[in-house]
């Protein structure tokens, strides 16, 4: 199979779809790979490391023109739509959810898109997982950031100080994101509040914290909400767009200064007053309150970002390279999970509900 990484356009992207490493894996089964020049320099990857691993360095219309599967981190953005070829696999993160533009876009071209974020094993979301991680850990400290008065916070130092209270920080979700996002602000020293709708998971986090957090159901949100210096949405259904747990009236009564971080942007954001933004313009503000809602946060740490993500999707790609599409989604359910389009049809039943269409199957 020909594989293709181009780099990333997505405004201060710097991660790139696979390191030599994952190269070197795919052309020592027979694969050809094709990356595009500089993909890999915000990573820290030279054209030369790729070389040596045995890719081909060309330009993005070849790759797109060429490859059989289209390997990235982020979404194709307008300026890539034209390049995409009917039947062309592209695997990546898609969040389709909420971008209608996009996911007409991917129907109209009848890719096979598969998102990372939809792939499940054992209840558990792979690809999904480590850019949770760094999104959560990245969650608290930004927060702490945009707290400084002359970054338009409040003023309030985080960690607190001897007879001077920490930030209280809110977490909206008990997954991946919001547990990281608890270990960070506990390590800080915050006063930490966990809220979920499962009841599962908050005794998941008080055991993993042996109470060092307090968890709460969503059913003292309005309270919650108005008391937090940071608030951070963690909160995920795969597939699907993000519920809005958090009203625009609910932020008009948030502290003046206080923080949103809204990690769930990119499948909508869970609270009313959130839109996208992004690494060059990052935050506004609502009611007074700071927003921060970039779409691609763990891309300001590219080095970390990219080895994690190869590591956990260099298997997937080269059971689909191996396999070819079709049988590989046939035996492997994990990965016929993560299938959102195929050549017109909306193969995922919560994008099919999420935009109002019957799911189709892969024949």
């Amino acid at each position: 199979m020909i594989i293709g990484v181009p780099r990333e356009i997505k405004d201060n992207e710097y991660r790139v779809g696979m390191t030599p490493a994952g190269v070197k894996t795919l052309i020592q089964s027979g694969n050809k790979v094709l990356v595009e020049a500089s993909a890999g320099i915000g990573s820290g990857f030279e054209d030369k490391d790729y070389i040596d691993a045995g890719a081909s360095i060309t330009s993005a219309p070849d790759i797109y023109s060429s490859a059989d599967m289209i390997v990235k981190v982020k979404e194709p953005l307008a300026s890539e739509y034209a390049m995409l070829r009917e039947g062309q696999i592209l695997f990546t993160y898609l969040h389709l959810a909420p971008n209608i533009e996009l996911t007409d876009a991917l129907i109209d071209k009848k890719v096979i898109a598969i998102a990372y974020e939809t792939i499940e094993k054992d209840g558990r979301l792979p690809l999904l997982a480590p850019m949770s991680e760094i999104a959560g850990r990245m969650s608290v400290l930004i927060g702490a950031y945009y707290l400084q008065r002359p970054e338009g916070g409040m003023g309030l130092l985080c960690t607190g100080m001897p007879g001077v209270c920490p930030a209280k920080v809110v977490i909206l979700g008990a997954g991946n994101v919001g547990s990281s996002a608890a270990r960070v602000a506990i390590g800080l020293g915050c006063q930490v509040v966990v809220m979920n709708r499962g009841i599962e998971r908050l005794h998941a986090i008080d055991e993993l914290f042996q109470g060092r957090v307090m968890t709460l159901s969503m059913d003292n949100i309005d309270k919650e909400v108005k008391e937090a210096d940071v608030l951070i949405g963690a909160v995920l259904i795969p597939g699907s767009r993000t519920p809005r747990l958090v009203t625009r009236q609910m932020v008009s009564k948030m502290k003046r200064g206080s923080v949103i971080v809204d990690v769930s942007v990119d499948q909508g954001g869970c609270i009313e007053t959130t839109r996208p933004t992004t690494h060059s313009n990052p935050v506004y503000e609502v009611h007074a309150v700071i927003h921060y809602c970039v779409t691609n946060m763990p891309g300001a740490f590219p080095r970390t970002s990219t080895l994690v993500l190869t590591n956990c999707t260099i298997s997937y790609i080269a059971e689909i390279a191996s396999m070819g599409f079709e049988r590989a989604v046939r035996k492997d359910d994990s990965l016929y999970k993560g299938v959102n389009l195929y050549r017109g049809a909306v193969i995922h039943p919560a994008l099919a509900s999420s935009i109002g269409v019957e799911p189709g199957v892969i024949r």
